[in-house]
């Protein structure tokens, strides 16, 4: 009996483990970038001509563990490989440096991140699917343009409607505005963030009003002014949704229009713009939610035109002020500061705190966290 006992101990010792597999983001077909069971990322690219080769992210909040650069080796017909320390789940943009070029990997799909095009690493979170896309109703992600009169140019917005939103032609919906942060575009919240792919799980599960969601680029220049190269140039985003995206959206798709049926959230520079619009448009929106950002230097008594100077009118107001931050973010204690003054000063708000850092898996949970919260009544 004990020899039968060790020999099936022996053998489970030689259980293989599972194999790498490639990583989600990769290109149709791609083998590499592949993920093992410790999460550990091997990368493979084939320049023969090169001297030097690595893989690295850029910032130690968005990159790929950080700013290191992890050198490849190379192998025969000019091949280099490189294993990476474990790699914490979510989404991250990383570049090859070929031979000081920093440049993308053909091997993955690229985003719009870091301002450019960028490529990108999905490593899956065996904790949690809510991201993913499942076999449930989906909605539709519209591509819109039209032509701004703040701008004078066209833009170009992304409208999620709901599952079965052509239908029912006589149903109305309310509206979630929701922005993306620096470096990133209208494109964000649906290439890097799943927002549709959220929503949709949340409204199989029954856990969240169906809604409409507008996704539009944060950077505007008034006509006639010209961009500034290396600036964030978001000056006229404001006026830009006030005169333009909300009527637009309101004319072209069957909305609830009006302000207990919109509301305004965005992440980083995104969560910023939520605020000052939000909380300066409070005909316009009555839900708020900042991820990651704004709240610097906050001052109930001054900030945001003085709305919070008097807390018994702000709270009746404002239906919903929701602000989060992963604990790991550098904007952390700015967040939580924000947090306790506005505690301090009896404000109504909802305040999500948790592991992560600057980055889209903290964004995921927080829109799936807040989208449950929105047009309850």
């Amino acid at each position: 009996m004990r020899k039968a006992i060790s020999a099936i101990a022996l053998l489970a010792c030689h259980v293989a483990a599972p194999a790498p597999q490639p990583a989600p983001s990769n290109v149709r077909g791609g083998e590499y970038p592949t993920i093992d069971a410790d999460r550990r990322v091997t990368f493979r690219v084939k320049a023969p001509n090169a001297k030097r080769v690595a893989v690295a992210g850029r910032a130690e909040d968005s990159g790929m563990n950080g700013n290191k650069p992890y050198e490849m080796t190379r192998g025969e017909n000019g091949v280099w490989t490189v294993t990476t320390d474990p790699v914490r789940p979510g989404f991250h943009y990383y570049e090859l440096i070929i031979d000081g070029w920093h440049c993308n990997d053909p091997a993955s799909e690229s985003y719009f991140g870091w301002g450019q095009q960028t490529s990108g690493l999905e490593v899956p979170d065996p904790n949690f699917d809510f991201d993913e896309a499942k076999d449930v109703a989906h909605g539709e992600v519209r591509s819109h343009y039209y032509r701004s009169q703040v701008t004078g140019a066209i833009r170009w917005a992304f409208v999620y409607t709901p599952p079965n939103y052509d239908h029912n032609p006589k149903q109305r919906y309310p509206v979630l505005y929701l922005q993306h942060g620096a470096g990133e575009s209208e494109r964000g919240w649906t290439a890097q963030g799943r927002a549709n792919f959220i929503l949709d799980n949340l409204l199989a599960a029954g856990k969240a009003k169906p809604m409409i969601i507008v996704m539009e680029n944060g950077y505007a220049t008034k006509a006639g002014q010209t961009p500034v190269a290396g600036s964030r140039d978001n000056g006229a985003f404001e006026e830009l949704m006030v005169r333009d995206l909300v009527p637009l959206v309101d004319s072209n798709y069957r909305t609830l229009a009006d302000r207990k049926h919109r509301a305004v959230a965005g992440l980083s520079m995104g969560a910023g713009q939520a605020l000052q619009i939000g909380l300066g448009h409070l005909d316009l929106f009555d839900s708020i939610a900042a991820f990651s950002g704004g709240g610097r230097n906050f001052d109930p008594k001054i900030s945001f035109g003085g709305i919070f100077a008097d807390p018994v009118a702000a709270n009746r107001r404002i239906r919903l002020l929701w602000l989060g931050c992963g604990k790991e973010d550098a904007g952390y204690a700015s967040g939580k500061g924000f947090h306790e003054a506005l505690t301090a000063a009896s404000i109504k708000h909802v305040w999500v705190e948790g592991p992560g850092s600057h980055e889209w898996q903290v964004w995921r949970k927080h829109l799936f966290d807040l989208a449950p919260r929105l047009f309850q009544e």
